[in-house]
């Protein structure tokens, strides 16, 4: 292995500071037309994050332009961790948080998409900075580094290396045999998403302020929302919400898929294995659930208020299809508390927490196409059995899938459902229950949002003590970057010269 090139990834670090001091500059003009009196803090925030950033690309300016996998792994990994150091500022400096634990918990679970909040009171939060937390997640939904990948042409280097350290999923189709045009049709279809849906939400009875936070943080997967409520600020208006869902399920797709799909190519969609399992899985769950909403709980008494404007049955297949689908595609919008919903629905969206939605997609999770492949190695077991001499190649979209294609997805989500139990018993070393312990190792871990217990969909994580949410946000970068990409760094043969 040749020596580590430290100055690339400097230089590289000093590029994504750029980003995330103009994304910063962005919410100091929302303060000013807003005029929420933290525009000089915003400003300050601003300056000293493009500083920065300046400073390391100009000492590291004659770099030289050769980035091999191991560089792309510690890029990705480091340049998210930096990106949540400078991203707390706006929260620091205007003493929205004012605990380091506190600012750092709402930043990485802003870029990971995870959309769990340690703010007490999010309606008193200055809109300069509400809009800089979605922006966090709008940056964090395609990756930041894909981002970069898009200007890296400019720099002279090559990105591929990025792209499989920040999507090391088992799809490999790709839009264009070259990795930053893929990058900049995938980015085109995200910001359309965002442009659409704000339109729709102001259309539909929206502020435009709340339009484009909760559309940034609808195509994120995210869920960070400018109500305390959540979406169920909006229960008395079910258009929102039926906006809200399609467009959490349309993120939750590959946006491959849906580059296609925009181009007339709709059959390639349809034919996708992976999208079919993924439309099936969200319709089955939705359609159990809003059969128990309909005959076994009463939903107006409710920690949130249901005014059921088109009567039972409709407001049940709605939040139904809501919950799910916030939960599948890891959104986590709440316009209901789930967990009140009989113990055998809160099983069921505990479950749901380790399914993910698609790879290609902004979701984060297990995601749909490792499941589907599981289930399909498995069953082809049984054939095996009674056929030992057969040759039985396990089949996704029409092409044989490779055996170490296989281990290696079984070596993910062994080592994701280790990753679980040992993210639970770090929470209930810190004093977390059972029931608490578990639904935050699944949330953190899956980018949902709403856990179980203490943190389930009708609390903040305002109360989690501050050894918690330095857990909690470790197990979010772990699950966003989908465990190797981290993981990899604490192995002993990466650091080995050969």
């Amino acid at each position: 292995m040749h020596k580590l090139n430290s100055e690339i990834i400097c230089y590289l670090m000093g590029v994504l500071l750029l980003f995330n001091g103009g994304f910063m500059l962005l919410s100091t003009l929302v303060s000013i037309l807003t005029k929420d009196g933290v525009t000089v803090e915003l400003s300050l925030a601003a300056l000293l994050t493009l500083m920065v950033g300046i400073i390391l690309m100009l000492i590291t300016r004659n770099h030289t332009k050769q980035l091999s996998k191991r560089e792309g792994y510690l890029v990705v990994t480091i340049g998210w961790i930096l990106m949540t150091f400078s991203g707390m500022l706006p929260y620091l400096l205007t003493d929205v948080f004012s605990d380091v634990s506190g600012a750092f918990f709402e930043t990485m679970s802003g870029y990971t998409t995870t959309g769990s909040s340690a703010l007490a009171d999010i309606e008193v939060v200055p809109k300069g900075v509400l809009f800089w937390r979605s922006t966090t997640h709008w940056i964090g939904g395609m990756g930041i580094i894909v981002l970069a990948i898009a200007i890296l042409p400019l720099l002279g280097i090559g990105g591929m290396q990025l792209f499989t350290a920040e999507a090391p999923g088992p799809s490999s189709d790709k839009l264009h045999p070259r990795i930053t045009d893929t990058a900049k049709r995938l980015w085109f279809i995200y910001v359309g998403f965002t442009v659409v849906e704000t339109l729709m939400l102001w259309a539909a009875g929206m502020s435009l302020f709340d339009a484009i936070n909760h559309a940034m943080s609808t195509v994120s997967t995210g869920g960070f929302s400018t109500k305390n409520t959540s979406v169920s600020f909006w229960n008395d208006q079910p258009l929102i919400q039926y906006i809200i869902l399609v467009f959490m399920f349309l993120a939750g797709v590959n946006f491959v898929l849906s580059y296609f799909a925009f181009t007339g190519q709709i059959k390639r969609l349809f034919r996708d294995e992976e999208f079919r399992f993924y439309s099936r899985m969200i319709l089955i769950c939705s359609t159990v659930v809003a059969l128990v909403l309909i005959l076994n709980v009463d939903m107006l008494n409710s920690t949130f208020n249901h005014p059921q404007v088109f009567g039972k049955i409709e407001s049940s297949i709605r939040h139904a299809l809501f919950q799910v689908i916030a939960v599948v595609t890891t959104t986590g919008f709440v316009t209901a508390d789930f967990t009140a919903w009989t113990p055998f629905l809160t099983l069921l969206f505990f479950g749901l927490m380790f399914m993910g939605g698609s790879a290609g997609s902004t979701s984060g999770g297990v995601k749909g196409v490792r499941h589907y492949l599981m289930i399909k190695s498995g069953l082809l077991e049984f054939n095996r059995a009674l056929h030992p001499n057969a040759v039985l190649p396990i089949r996704y979209n029409k092409g044989i899938v490779q055996e170490n294609v296989i281990h290696t997805i079984y070596g993910f989500f062994i080592l994701y459902m280790i990753s679980f139990i040992i993210g639970a018993l770090g929470f209930s070393i810190l004093g977390l229950d059972f029931m608490t312990s578990i639904g935050v190792a699944a949330s953190s871990l899956g980018n949902v949002g709403p856990a179980l217990g203490d943190f389930g969909p009708a609390f903040s994580f305002y109360e989690m003590s501050m050894g918690s949410k330095w857990w909690a946000s470790f197990l979010m970068l772990l699950g966003r970057l989908e465990l190797f990409t981290v993981l990899i760094l604490f192995t002993p043969f990466f650091w080995k010269k050969i």
